[in-house]
């Protein structure tokens, strides 16, 4: 009866695990609020030469998608660290999953952009291919919109944690045009080979970073490390960092290190 009952909580305790992690990420790794500077006057040259390097700098965009039962409003610290001037004309969006039943919480209903069968993910888990492209169609949806208003779509990127960094990775191989690149942190690949075929030659093209935590037991290493082969067999590079000790969670030199990565991506502005 232990084991049965085990058994039937194992999933819940997974999910549970997973969402207190990146609550705790959160709360931990948000930098302190500086102190306000003062202002120079109206006339100050300094200001006069900080405004036109603002306008000179390139617009862009970052989209980031949240994991399986979190939400987009609780990921938003995570823009805080980053402060380099490349990023202050950059339009941040952290968008949430609607509610829907999840199979490996035995149906339970809680934010998920797609069905996930089981937990922990590895290589071989079932995929849900339909669930994948009608949320790939959500996220078109919002790319689509910032283009039409004159962001660059080779400064657009997209970011994505655990069920959100499969998320990005299909959404970045499915989008007809060239992405500035696609952040995958803790993720896998979430569909089948039938998806692969509608691969355009422009989403070949973006660039790819996924990070991975040796010690992660929800979505296992060995999910993450079957993407780069996977990426390489059609066509598409990928720079992959694996992070000794780090759990399902996302790290500060995770962030750092994207930091540097979407810097040397940026195209200046037209």
């Amino acid at each position: 009866m232990r084991n049965i009952l085990f058994q039937f909580l194992k999933p819940f305790f997974f999910l549970t695990i997973t969402f207190t992690i990146t609550s705790l990420f959160i709360v931990y790794f948000q930098p302190s609020p500086s102190l306000p500077s003062s202002s120079p006057p109206s006339s100050s040259p300094l200001k006069i030469q900080q405004e036109n390097t603002t306008t000179t700098m390139a617009r862009s965009f970052v989209l980031w998608l949240h994991g399986l039962g979190d939400s987009g409003p609780a990921n938003e610290p995570i823009r805080t660290f980053f402060t380099s001037p490349e990023f202050r004309n950059t339009k941040w969006l952290f968008p949430s999953a609607s509610p829907n039943p999840v199979s490996c919480n035995n149906g339970a209903v809680m934010p998920s952009w797609f069905d996930i069968h089981e937990i922990p993910i590895s290589a071989t888990s079932p995929k849900d291919d339909s669930g994948v492209l009608k949320a790939v169609q959500k996220v078109h949806s919002i790319i689509d919109k910032e283009v039409a208003a004159g962001t660059n779509s080779e400064n657009i990127f997209i970011c994505g944690f655990s069920q959100g960094g499969a998320l990005t990775l299909a959404s970045v191989l499915l989008y007809p045009k060239t992405l500035g690149g696609g952040a995958i942190f803790s993720g896998w690949v979430p569909f089948g080979s039938s998806v692969v075929e509608r691969f355009s030659p422009s989403a070949k093209k973006t660039p790819i970073l996924w990070s991975h935590g040796l010690a992660d037991g929800t979505v296992l290493f060995e999910a993450g490390q079957a993407g780069p082969p996977f990426l390489e067999q059609n066509g598409i590079s990928c720079e992959f960092k694996a992070y000794p000790g780090l759990g399902h969670s996302i790290s500060n030199d995770e962030l750092q290190s994207l930091e540097s990565w979407i810097k040397t991506k940026l195209r200046s502005s037209s």
